[in-house]
């Protein structure tokens, strides 16, 4: 039990590192690309097929860059491809959710106040989720809706707000904003493995061959690349969500969402300008921060509850435990003065992350931060602020580890 808990915390971050480190490659080159289209200027002389040109300085040398709308004349020696940082983010996010939410499903994944189910359910209907979402957006992009890039848009971003007041319905509030961001993700890695690569390679065959490249292939990929860029911030907020209640334990997170994703596109607009070189739109950034502040004021909005949220079979078992009762007094004396609906710690308004250790219920729930946050290290209190025991640390472990035998 020790030895599995402490590996699976540090699998937990090694995976999570992974995700950050391949997602702000993906990011940072898909930024990157869009900025530099954007930028792309149109001067007499350019070669044949070439659409524009931009000039770069960066690490003390020059770059001059030329973009070809369908293909070059002839196929260069060499070729860098752009995916694999999308795989790679698109993988480790999975893994992450699998060593977090899947492995940890009646904390994180299942609530029985919204919706009882049993944990294999609750595995398969996350990944139906996932799966559906992105064969719905790829329908209405295939549809003869995809020829009007405004009106596609406006259906995607309803379709969007559906799911989300859906997946509120179906997980923990937590987990609907991680699923909400992960649907948004694997659409915008589906779009590069399942379009925009595929018609590049069907480019690339063409140039081989001898023949010339069809020009609706790298429209498709425009338009997919292009609905990529605007959703890339809204991803970025979902996935740092978790760390954040006030934004998915409320009453209105579904709405909170929404209007998340009206400020990435807002934002994005701006940069987009900016780099076309179409105007300095800052009117965007008032629209941002109005968004905002009514998601701070939705955010105060209390969350509905019927009665005392019942425990998770696996919280049942921490409190059949022997040490439970003494830990139970532990909690409340050390924690439950930050930890708590209303905290009584002077200068605390709200629980810290959302964490309430004032009910029996709460406490087991979260026996397993409380073990490794304030038993097996020193990270909780905060400077010991409480003065917790080494004596009182023993049996917060003791009970942990001995749980269930």
């Amino acid at each position: 039990m020790l030895d599995f808990a402490i590996f699976w915390d540090w699998l937990t971050f090694a995976v999570r590192w992974l995700h950050v480190i391949t997602g702000i490659a993906w990011i940072g080159s898909s930024f990157y690309f869009v900025a530099l289209d954007l930028g792309l200027r149109q001067r007499p002389g350019l070669p044949v097929g070439a659409f524009g040109e931009e000039w770069q300085v960066h690490g003390g040398g020059f770059y001059h860059i030329q973009k070809y709308l369908v293909a070059p004349a002839e196929m260069p020696e060499h070729l860098t491809w752009f995916k694999w940082e999308s795989y790679a983010t698109w993988l480790s996010g999975f893994a992450m959710l699998c060593v977090v939410y899947y492995a940890g499903a009646d904390l994180f994944l299942i609530d029985p106040n919204v919706l009882p189910m049993a944990v294999p359910v609750g595995i398969l209907l996350s990944m139906a989720t996932i799966g559906v979402g992105w064969v719905v957006y790829d329908l209405l992009c295939r549809s003869p809706l995809g020829k009007s890039d405004t009106g596609l848009m406006l259906v995607l971003y309803g379709v969007l707000v559906f799911i989300a007041w859906g997946l509120t319905h179906l997980f923990t509030g937590r987990a609907a904003f991680l699923h909400l961001g992960a649907i948004t993700a694997t659409i915008m890695s589906a779009n590069v493995f399942m379009v925009i690569i595929p018609n590049q390679k069907i480019v690339v065959a063409d140039l081989i061959a001898g023949r010339k490249p069809d020009p609706k292939y790298g429209k498709i990929a425009k338009q997919r690349s292009l609905h990529n860029n605007y959703l890339t911030l809204p991803v970025l907020f979902l996935m740092l969500s978790n760390h954040y209640p006030l934004a998915f334990g409320t009453e209105f997170n579904w709405v909170i969402a929404s209007l998340v994703f009206i400020i990435g596109v807002l934002i994005r607009h701006y940069f987009n300008s900016v780099h076309a070189r179409k105007g300095n739109p800052t009117w965007t950034w008032l629209g941002a921060a109005v968004l905002f502040v009514i998601i701070m004021w939705l955010s105060t909005a209390p969350k509905v509850l019927t009665g005392e949220p019942k425990a998770s079979a696996a919280a049942e078992t921490y409190i059949a435990s022997a040490h439970f009762q003494a830990v139970r007094d532990t909690v409340l004396g050390r924690c439950s003065m930050c930890h708590a609906e209303e905290p009584a710690y002077e200068g605390i308004y709200h629980a810290p992350k959302g964490v309430m250790l004032d009910t029996d219920a709460r406490i087991a729930e979260h026996a397993r931060e409380i073990y490794l946050q304030a038993g097996r290290s020193h990270a909780m209190p905060p400077a010991n602020v409480t003065q917790i025991s080494d004596k009182e640390r023993a049996l917060l472990v003791a009970w942990f580890e001995g749980a269930g035998k």
